[in-house]
């Protein structure tokens, strides 16, 4: 109880302190506050990753009764994702916005939302009565809105930001047609209740509930045909927000579908099959259409689409591993999705903070404007190149070891499949082969032309490199991405809770095959 008070207090002081205050002064308390708030839900985060769950039941009002937090081991993974990211982010966003120095009061209105984000997307993590966790989700959207629109007298930065709005609420529309399904049924709130209901129910009442929430969830994720929002947004967020969009927002799409998994009973071979069908068509669906943009960080916001794509295929034959009872596949299924999702998280931030990076110093992010800028800006090059070779699975870095356990998935369930299993298993595997090579088409052509050769145009003023704090954050990542691909048993043995709690068995195995 007494961290919980002390979250609060923090965030509600901070976000009040944060305007009277002058810009230095109003970036080191938001800054401070990120990683206050960091500290203290990563103490119960870390005891959940090491078996040892906590609870906290704050009194309720009627008709929505008690509020639980409760802090399991899939909270837990994603609260370390969450802190890990925007310490690091939000580091790199104080230097990204001193030249926005002049705009005082969006840098104002800036810092308030962006502690708010960071708290609402923690408090999801842990809240699990509806009602709650709706308000922390609309927290989190409106939050993220603010975030997004930074630059608003552009045109097109307001549109994106609306379309995100939007489409938002459509998710929560879902959503909470689901929860007010499941409290007209049971009376409570608490997803405990979901549960019970759900075991009682195990025939279509539970699949259409599941596939409500789902449909909710899969909007913020951006899983295709939801994912229309995410490639108008991300090139018109500043670039601490892109890389944060991409490597959290999205993902707490990914954090409430697998929630869903653990609270609703259903049949989860059916729900399998439905989510490695939309992860394969959205994985090729974002790749490709990556490879014809023009824009560099549109570029990335469609790998976006591609790596939740390959996300949702580790989930997918996590679920089809439940279904058959196939401990093995389940364990690599969901370790795959877990480990991807920490993966594309820093990788992913790399890549928008880099491109933040050569906007700042060339003022556009048309690729084809650009050329040569390794000479000028060798850090931001190496990095991006760095990043890039993750995102494209190559060894020795941290997308290869996620994506190989994928693979070991798709190839462990040849052991025991029929035909039919066997022509979805051939087309899963052809799919994840065909977005492994698109992305390395896809980013050798980005990074020649962004930073290899000669310039194709006359820019206005020479590049530079930004100054060397604004890039430890960057090599912060950087080491991470290393470390992971050089060491995953470490990171594995981390994942081990998380991956027990979905897959309902240890995971010795999936650790086993990369000694």
């Amino acid at each position: 109880m007494g961290l919980v008070l002390s979250f609060l207090i923090i965030t509600v002081v901070s976000t009040i302190a944060t305007p009277l205050l002058q810009i230095k002064g109003r970036a080191i308390l938001v800054y401070i506050t990120i990683i206050l708030n960091s500290l203290i839900t990563c103490i119960p985060a870390v005891e959940a990753l090491s078996g040892y769950s906590s609870e906290v039941i704050l009194p309720g009002a009627y008709p929505f009764g008690d509020i639980p937090l409760r802090i399991d081991p899939l909270a837990g993974w994603f609260i370390i994702i969450i802190n890990l990211i925007f310490a690091l982010g939000g580091f790199y966003g104080i230097f990204y916005l001193k030249n926005y120095s002049a705009q005082k009061h969006n840098i104002a209105l800036h810092g308030i939302f962006f502690i708010l984000l960071h708290a609402s997307l923690l408090a999801i993590t842990m809240l699990q009565n509806s009602v709650a966790f709706i308000i922390a989700w609309e927290i989190m959207t409106i939050s993220a809105f603010i975030t997004i629109i930074f630059d608003h007298n552009k045109p097109d930065t307001v549109k994106a930001g609306i379309n995100f709005l939007i489409q938002s609420h459509i998710s929560v529309l879902f959503l909470v047609l689901g929860f007010i399904w499941a409290a007209s049924k049971t009376g409570s709130y608490d997803f405990k209740s979901i549960t019970d209901y759900t075991v009682q129910n195990r025939g279509a009442t539970s699949m259409v509930l599941f596939l409500c929430f789902a449909a909710g969830f899969a909007i913020k994720a951006g899983f295709v045909p939801f994912h229309t929002w995410l490639p108008h947004a991300h090139p018109v967020a500043p670039a601490h927000i892109s890389g944060m969009m991409s490597g959290i927002i999205i993902k707490i799409g990914i954090f409430g579908l697998l929630r869903m998994i653990t609270v609703i009973s259903s049949d989860y071979l059916t729900i399998g099959y439905i989510i490695l069908s939309l992860s394969v068509i959205s994985g090729l669906y974002g790749v490709m259409l990556a490879i014809i943009q023009h824009n560099l960080k549109k570029l990335l916001a469609y790998h976006s689409i591609e790596n939740i794509g390959i996300i949702g295929i580790g989930i997918g034959l996590g679920c089809i591993g439940l279904g058959k009872a196939n401990n093995y596949l389940a364990v690599l299924g969901f370790a795959g999705a877990l480990l991807h999702t920490l993966n594309h998280a820093l990788f992913k931030s790399l890549l928008f903070y880099t491109a933040g990076n050569v906007y700042q110093s060339t003022h556009t992010m048309n690729i084809e404007r650009l050329g040569g800028i390794i000479k000028s800006m060798p850090h931001t090059a190496m990095l991006f190149i760095l990043a890039a070779m993750a995102i494209c699975g190559l060894p020795p870095f941290n997308g290869f070891v996620s994506e190989f356990i994928i693979y070991a998935g798709l190839y462990s369930w040849l052991q025991d499949a029929h035909l039919a299993e066997l022509i979805i298993i051939i087309f899963s595997v052809l799919g994840l082969v065909m977005i492994g090579g698109l992305a390395i088409l896809c980013f050798t052509k980005a990074s020649g032309m962004v930073f290899l050769g000669s310039p194709r145009e006359e820019l206005s003023h020479k590049p530079v490199e930004v100054s060397s704090s604004q890039l430890i954050p960057l090599y912060i990542t950087g080491a991470l991405i290393i470390a992971i691909g050089l060491f995953p048993q470490l990171f594995l043995k981390i994942l081990a809770s998380p991956v027990e709690a979905l897959a309902g068995t240890p995971m010795i195995i999936a650790t086993d095959i990369l000694d």
